[in-house]
């Protein structure tokens, strides 16, 4: 056993430091706009000699709100129609600042002054699809039922989304599909689609020359960027207070829109651009490449250490027990099995309403998801044992705890490595999506990379992900082999997974 136990200790020391105490955070959506605000909060922040943590890339509105509630999150950037339409909606259709303000503070919440722009939704064409079919407005579209719609995913089912829009305008919702926002753009110019949804500060709209149709019915309200807070954060640090308030009235359209060019086309990251526009040195806050790489490598072995530890301890002494006795294993093999069974990303989000946002909820679904092989190959390798071999153990009179630790253990521990094994190289996978829910790790890049089109970002994330998982196979597999050569001239074993 005591392979085993020095590889669990490993795993727990490379991913369960102390950390220190949380500084305040700022969250961001999963768009470039919205993270370039939050860089703009925090590198405003760092200037002021205050340390704010950017929670990158959350998601859609939902858990943005919900982390803020729950105090995972600080602040981030929202828009007024989004709060009355969506997230307050005992709120007005049309309400006013004032309105929300009353709302939030019913909630312990609070409202910047807003930035000084107005993000809306659109739908839009193609320069050649208007021209063709004569779309100037909205209201042009019922005349065309053949137009195949790509709608982003949280604009096809918000209060202020599609199926509003449908009845408003006459349109069937059934015609369109769900799609990323930033791929929505890829089929229209590809010719997969003939209309998106659009935000009027997205910086594609000018580069293509598309056409936003104008909502000549007055369905959207307006969308007045401004910053959303917890007032016990600003009781606490009422600096925060000064960087959120230094902000607004100072973020007009036209710089919004020059900021999600100068990020989407111009090659600068979100960073950089916040940077440029706060007048800082460029690259200020901003590490290299391999530094980042570095980081995100220590976020994705404490992701990994840190589950596949706790399913070890638990997954064993759930082996030996299914083990033990057949029926209770049957019904411990088909849990374990029904959890590997949930997709993983719907895993991530199931567990946010309890354990929050960032590792914690990551560390969890990546326990379950261990589960299983570790539990199958324990049980596997403890009823492979040759009965001859217990029976020689109980002649002995030993007891059953010596039995099992003494002869059982080491006979099965070549397969439970294996199962072992099979549960790290998941979690290096699977630990990716962690980014979705602010746990960091190499899925960062990756989703950065995806929303930029940027393939040497894809790439950051992508090729040490799959490096670190040959490595933990390759360190288990040399780990099994060495414990197959002490067990008597044993052969290598077989995997069971």
């Amino acid at each position: 056993m005591r392979p085993l136990l020095a590889c669990l200790l490993a795993l727990l020391l490379s991913g369960g430091a102390a950390a220190a105490p949380a500084p305040l955070r700022v969250g961001s959506k999963n768009f470039t706009e919205s993270i370039v605000l939050a860089e703009m909060a925090r590198l405003q922040a760092q200037r002021d000699g205050l340390v704010l943590e950017h929670r990158r890339a959350l998601g859609g509105s939902a858990i943005l709100w919900a982390a803020l509630q729950a105090g995972d999150i600080d602040a981030y950037p929202e828009y007024t129609g989004t709060l009355s339409q969506e997230l307050m909606k005992e709120l007005p259709p049309r309400a006013t600042l004032d309105d929300i303000r009353r709302g939030l503070a019913e909630r312990g919440l609070g409202a910047s002054a807003p930035l000084g722009f107005d993000d809306r939704y659109a739908l839009g064409v193609t320069a050649q699809t208007a021209q063709r079919l004569g779309l100037r407005r909205l209201s042009d579209l019922a005349a065309h039922a053949d137009l195949r719609y790509a709608i982003s995913n949280e604009f096809m089912d918000r209060g202020d989304g599609w199926r509003g829009l449908c009845a408003a305008y006459g349109l069937d919702p059934a015609r369109a599909r769900a799609i990323d926002h930033d791929l929505a753009y890829r089929a229209l110019l590809s010719g997969a689609a003939d209309v998106i949804d659009l935000y009027t500060t997205d910086a594609e709209i000018e580069r293509y020359g598309l056409v936003a149709l104008a909502d000549d019915r007055d369905y959207f309200p307006g969308y007045q960027a401004l910053w959303l807070y917890r007032q016990d954060a600003l009781r606490r640090t009422p600096a925060l207070g000064t960087v959120l308030d230094s902000l607004a009235g100072g973020v007009g359209t036209p710089a919004m829109r020059g900021l999600n060019a100068a990020v989407k086309f111009g090659g600068r990251s979100e960073t950089q651009a916040a940077a440029d526009f706060l007048g800082l040195a460029p690259g200020a806050g901003e590490g290299g490449r391999w530094r980042r790489i570095g980081l995100r490598t220590q976020e994705h072995l404490r992701l990994v250490g840190l589950s596949l530890g706790l399913a070890l301890l638990t997954g064993l002494p759930l082996g030996v027990a299914a083990a033990r006795r057949p029926r209770l294993g049957q019904a411990l093999l088909a849990a374990t099995s029904i959890l590997q069974t949930v997709p993983s990303l719907a895993m991530f989000v199931f567990l946010i309403p309890w354990l929050g946002i960032g590792a914690a909820p990551a560390i969890a679904a990546l326990f379950f998801y261990s589960l299983l092989p570790i539990v199958r190959n324990t049980v596997t390798g403890l009823t492979g044992i040759a009965p001859a071999l217990r029976e020689s153990a109980e002649s002995l009179g030993l007891p059953p705890l010596v039995q099992l630790l003494r002869i059982e253990l080491p006979l099965a521990l070549p397969v439970i490595l294996a199962g072992v094994s099979t549960a790290a190289v998941i979690d290096v996978g699977t630990a990716t999506l962690g980014a979705l829910i602010g746990a960091g790790g190499y899925g960062q890049p990756i989703l950065t990379g995806i929303r930029l089109d940027s393939v040497p970002l894809i790439l950051e994330g992508a090729l040490p992900a799959a490096a670190l998982a040959l490595l933990v196979q390759g360190l288990f597999h040399a780990l099994e082999r060495a414990v197959a050569r002490r067990g008597a001239g044993a052969k290598p074993p077989t995997r069971f997974n």
